[in-house]
């Protein structure tokens, strides 16, 4: 863990109170938030239960919830946290740490989706797609496995995310190979029925085929694109799938 630096005592009191400054920024934070006999964790989880204790819940605690968060604290084990210290410090002060606390942790339920889905497969995620973001309805994101040889890509699809219809080309060879990883999805080929997909379905795709694929509705998914050698390939990206095609899946 990297080493932390604090400087809110002198940005708010450096003047006014140098010596508390001092105390905050290099000896509260930088000596004793530092020390190493408690892991980084279970010092934010111990500091948040001290000062939902004292009744404290300015910008303090919301600062100390944001730390707990970002070390690790999931909104589960915050609710649980908070449940129990509760028992022992006073009912009220848990609920004026927990309408805090789901300030805090609100935006969490698309971090807690994504990784739940990452837990399902060993590829990674990756990073948002956003160099064929024009192409796709929703939010994808792309992790190179292999750029040599064989190009082999896991795309994922956030729930409700799919791709343009397109068309592989390709003067001799080529075409792609889809293999689903996590996940529920769909792949369908134009004036053909779309096709449900799950971990181990093997979608083959040849050239010349105008085609879509991406997520469930209501799931993540993921495949590897398995990029076919051929001579002279490129991808040709035609019009969305609109909501009226895909609002018909399950």
């Amino acid at each position: 863990m990297e080493r932390i630096v604090q400087t809110a005592g002198r940005n708010a009191l450096g003047e006014f109170a140098p010596d508390f400054a001092h105390y905050n920024d290099d000896v509260l934070f930088g000596e004793n938030w530092n020390n190493r006999d408690i892991d980084h964790k279970t010092r934010c989880i111990i500091t948040v239960v001290a000062l939902m204790s004292s009744g404290i819940t300015d910008s303090s605690l919301k600062y100390h919830l944001e730390n707990a968060k970002k070390a690790g604290v999931s909104k589960k084990e915050i609710a649980a946290i908070i449940t129990h210290a509760a028992f022992y410090v006073g009912w009220p002060k848990g609920w004026a740490v927990f309408n805090m606390a789901k300030e805090v942790w609100a935006e969490n339920a698309a971090d807690d989706a994504k990784a739940a889905h990452a837990d399902q497969m060993v590829f990674p995620i990756g990073e948002p797609n956003d160099a064929f973001a024009k192409y796709f309805i929703g939010q994808s994101y792309l992790a190179p496995v292999s750029t040599s040889q064989v190009g082999v890509f896991n795309v994922t699809f956030e729930p409700g995310c799919r791709n343009n219809w397109h068309i592989h080309h390709a003067d001799k060879g080529g075409g792609q190979i889809l293999l689903c990883v996590a996940g529920r999805g769909y792949y369908q080929e134009w004036g053909k029925e779309a096709v449900e997909l799950h971990p181990g379905d093997c979608i083959n795709i040849p050239v010349g085929v105008k085609h879509w694929h991406g997520a469930a509705p209501d799931s993540w998914f993921s495949h590897l694109a398995i990029e076919v050698p051929g001579e002279n390939s490129s991808n040709e990206w035609m019009e969305a799938v609109d909501d009226s095609q895909y609002g018909v899946l399950k």
